[in-house]
């Protein structure tokens, strides 16, 4: 089932390639929406695809690049609206 999820990372993950990570995970499994840094130093995350997908997602987002520090995930789910074609950086 297609969904959408807003996904609020939190701690070191700015100025480590956060975004270039998740562009590549969300990406490679086909997942669009797109990533950017926030003013306050978090990355927001917005994604459409199959839920299974974007649970492995965040399940990434958890984990990071080598030089992130993840202190917090939060995600809201949302209903599709199938206005990307793509993943892309903000």
């Amino acid at each position: 089932m297609r969904t959408r999820a807003v996904i609020i990372v939190r701690g070191v993950v700015q100025g480590v390639g956060f975004r270039y990570f998740i562009h590549g995970a969300a990406s490679q499994v086909g997942l669009s929406g797109w990533v950017e840094n926030l003013a306050n130093g978090d990355v927001r995350i917005v994604a459409e695809g199959e839920r299974g997908l974007i649970e492995d997602l965040v399940k990434s987002t958890r984990r990071g690049p080598r030089s992130a520090h993840v202190a917090g995930v939060t995600v809201e789910w949302e209903q599709p609206k199938n206005d990307f074609h793509a993943f892309e950086i903000r």
